[in-house]
């Protein structure tokens, strides 16, 4: 018997020995790829199509200085760059556009892809190609074998397609195109659901009850012209009376709050600066991961600077510095699509009426690779005016006209912002851009500064784009594209500040001609404001300053409001409530790390508001199921509703308001009892943990890509503050800058210049970012030269 253990044991140890020798073996073959498929940082690569020699010198974060003689050159060799650096992300953001990602990940994005492919954005890449001038088509093709270049240099394909089991794909120069529709899904509406969720509200309730619930001017806006308006008055019982109803029970778990896409910028005119020169601040907002968004570089030629972010996938500096203007982005929010409703044939569905005339739908299909599974076929309408986007009933569909369907509604016209020298050269720039449509705010060398809309706008006749309608007899539509002098402007204002923070901008007809496509909230927009009129000599450090406040002043009535409710008869009928109460002493309205009062009443508010409005929604939800009206500006009516107390507007679950509100409370400690906090425990910090991660992490499983993601820091901010931060969401970059004062300029961003995990550069300077320390806008002396020289590989 023990010669038989032995033996087992022998065999045991045999068979760990070998499992450790694979291991280490598979390991051992992992870092092979890994390290020979590390991008080139120093000597020497032969790129084809160069007109002349192009240096790349590499400071201690990686950010390279790029010099040429020509910009068709520096397109060239910025596209090496990005290909050996970055292609697995421009991969990503190519196939997410053109409904491809199912041919690399497999089965899991199959729906997703379905979902794009109705927007044909393959074949309109195509099309926008064809339309760029000349000169700019010439830049984007060198740009894509630049690319394709740096990509095939590597000593083996990026580890990612090793995972996978896949290769790499040659970069087209239509992919360019590609890269910009993917921004356009991150920003802007793709299925109409902020209208048809307004719409369903409208139609159920009727316009009063629509004119309350999504207010589109409240009294605490902050708009640059200074617009607001009282709220509508509260809906009559005869309108909306939810005690006539027996409502079930609210679901006491929260849904997600839609995080806002989108960035805070701002500018301060030289007037009111400690140098004289007028100053921007941008910070643009974006779903976090590993690599960043953005690819840092400065570009050298012929006399001419640029300096800022460049955008993977793409030739052009997307933001940052020529030495003469400056500028920034935050998403515009303005309506550039619409729901129309489309009235179906009632004896043949294949048909739908325009006038008196009945149409045939367009059909087609589309045919999406699937790894590892059979293809998908998908089948799809359309409409003269618009793909067809949900049966709304038998005899109603609902149709999608959005501005990004149009010829030319992605181009690389921006580029030539990095040539021009005032603030009105580069207003002209952002008139004919064709990007996404963005809040631009200028500043120059003369210490002006301005806002104006870049990207393409609708011009609408008949309606004002907030509701679905019908096109039926062309009396409402669209006429084209916005007029150049109908895009509003702000130049040298009054009070020589500029602030965005994707809030309302402007009221009046210019905001008719931007129309309301799911503004934010005013608060953090607000406190930006603020911040800048308290500054008459500002500097640098004091912008930053701005971008990390991590206020969140609005809460302040939230957080006397939950004392109020935990009276001495509340708290003593429940030790829980006692501790909450206790928990909220040290109230200082920021969410810091280390705060649990804010996290407190925060997660309160939330809970008010699931309670109050949920029973209010629930109808227009059941007519149209993609309805969240997390998505209106719902504070001031919330407010309202918690101080006014109306009968009639209380969930039918509660007695009365104080009910409802303690209900809220008991809500947060039921959430922390389920996570095993008390209040005192319950810290900011331990609910907004970085989970910024490798993009194999969303298909694969977390032991195998782990390590990859970025570290699970603790992060000051939220979404309702200036330092905007949630676990997978913030600040892609924070950006502070004069033109002609680069030098004295900030910058940082999260995770780090390379893609690759062995490069030096692929955390480098991430920790600046979490702990908020300055560092230059300018890179620093090299540490690394490549020379790329004209010739064959």
């Amino acid at each position: 018997m023990k010669r038989i253990l032995g033996l087992i044991l022998r065999g045991l140890a045999l068979l760990a020995g070998l499992a450790v020798v694979v291991a280490v073996l598979l390991v051992a073959w992992l870092y092979f790829h890994l390290h020979t498929s590390r991008p080139q940082l120093d000597g020497a690569a032969a790129v084809p199509g160069l007109a002349a020699v192009v240096t790349i010198e590499r400071d201690a974060l990686g950010i390279p200085v790029i010099r040429g003689e020509n910009r068709a050159d520096l397109a060239r060799a910025l596209g090496y760059l990005h290909g050996q650096e970055r292609f697995f992300q421009m991969d990503l953001m190519r196939r997410r556009s053109a409904g491809e990602l199912s041919a690399l990940i497999g089965e899991a994005t199959v729906g997703l892809d379905r979902r794009t492919r109705l927007h044909r954005f393959r074949s309109r890449a195509r099309e926008a190609l064809a339309l760029e001038a000349p000169e700019t088509r010439a830049l984007v093709e060198a740009y894509a074998a630049g690319v394709n270049a740096g990509l095939g240099s590597l000593g083996l394909k990026p580890f990612e397609y090793l995972v996978l089991r896949s290769r790499p794909e040659p970069w087209q120069p239509e992919d360019c195109y590609l890269v910009g529709f993917a921004m356009a899904l991150d920003l802007q509406e793709s299925e109409g659901r902020y209208e048809r969720g307004l719409g369903a509200v409208r139609d159920h309730y009727g316009p009063e009850v629509a004119a309350f619930f999504a207010p589109l001017f409240t009294p605490a806006d902050a708009a640059l012209d200074g617009s607001t308006a009282p709220l509508p008055p509260l809906p009559e019982p005869r309108h909306i009376n939810l005690r006539r109803r027996t409502a079930p029970a609210t679901n006491a778990a929260l849904p997600a709050e839609p995080v806002p896409v989108g960035s805070n910028n701002f500018a301060v005119a030289g007037a009111h600066t400690a140098d004289g020169g007028a100053w921007i601040g941008n910070d643009m907002h974006l779903e976090l991961g590993v690599p960043n968004t953005w690819y840092r570089a400065s570009l050298v030629w012929g006399g001419q600077r640029v300096t800022g972010l460049t955008l993977p996938g793409t030739p052009a500096m997307i933001v940052g510095s020529n030495g003469q203007v400056a500028w920034g982005f935050t998403n515009s929010y303005a309506d550039t699509a619409d729901v129309v409703a489309v009235e179906t044939n009632s004896i043949s569905r294949r048909l739908y009426r325009r006038g008196v005339d009945n149409l045939e739908f367009e059909r087609w299909e589309e045919t999406i690779a699937v790894r590892g599974g059979r293809p998908v076929t998908a089948e799809f309408e359309s409409t003269l005016w618009g793909p067809v986007i949900r049966d709304v009933n038998e005899t109603l569909v609902h149709a999608y006209r959005w501005i990004m369907h149009e010829p030319g509604a992605i181009n690389f016209n921006f580029m030539d912002m990095e040539s021009v020298h005032t603030v009105e050269e580069g207003i002209a720039v952002a008139h004919r851009a064709g990007i996404p449509a963005q809040n631009i705010v200028l500043a120059d060398t003369a210490g002006d500064i301005a806002w104006t809309i870049a990207g393409a706008l609708p011009k609408r006749l008949g309606h004002d784009g907030r509701f679905p309608v019908a096109w039926t007899y062309g009396d409402r539509g669209w006429t084209g594209r916005l007029p150049v002098a109908e895009i509003p402007v702000i130049r040298r204002p009054a009070a020589g500040r500029i602030w965005t923070a994707n809030n309302r901008i402007v009221g009046g007809e210019a905001l008719a001609h931007l129309g309301d496509g799911g503004y934010y909230l005013p608060g953090r927009a607000a406190q930006i404001r603020d911040g800048l009129t308290a500054l008459d000599a500002a500097t640098p450090a004091d912008l930053l300053a701005i971008q990390l406040d991590d206020r969140a002043l609005f809460l302040t009535r939230w957080h006397a409001l939950l004392v109020e409710v935990l009276t001495p008869e509340a708290t003593a009928a429940s030790p829980a409530r006692a501790d909450l109460l206790a928990a909220l002493k040290n109230w200082e309205g920021r969410a810091t790390v280390d705060s649990a009062s804010y996290r407190l009443v925060r997660a309160f508010r939330l809970h008010a508001a699931n309670l109050a409005l949920a029973p209010v929604f629930a109808p227009a939800q059941r007519r149209e199921p993609q309805l969240n009206w997390r998505m209106f500006r719902y504070e001031e009516p919330l407010w309202q509703l918690v101080t006014a107390r109306p009968e009639h507007l209380l969930n039918p679950q509660f007695e009365d308001w104080n009910g409802l509100l303690l209900a809220a409370a008991d809500a947060v400690t039921a959430d922390l009892v389920r996570e095993k906090l008390t209040p005192a425990t319950a810290t900011w910090g331990k609910r907004n943990t970085a989970a910024i991660r490798h993009p194999l992490g969303h298909f694969l499983p977390r032991w195998l890509t782990g390590w990859l993601d970025l570290p699970a820091d603790p992060l000051p901010g939220d979404t309702y503050t200036p330092r905007a931060q949630s676990p997978r969401f913030g600040a892609s970059n924070r950006l502070v800058v004069s033109p002609g004062r680069e030098e004295a300029g900030l910058m940082h961003m999260p995770g780090g210049q390379s893609g690759h995990p062995l490069s030096p550069f692929y955390r480098a300077g991430h920790a600046a970012w979490v702990r908020g320390e300055p560092t230059p806008f300018l890179p620093g002396p090299a540490q690394h030269t490549l020379t790329l020289n004209p010739g064959q590989n």
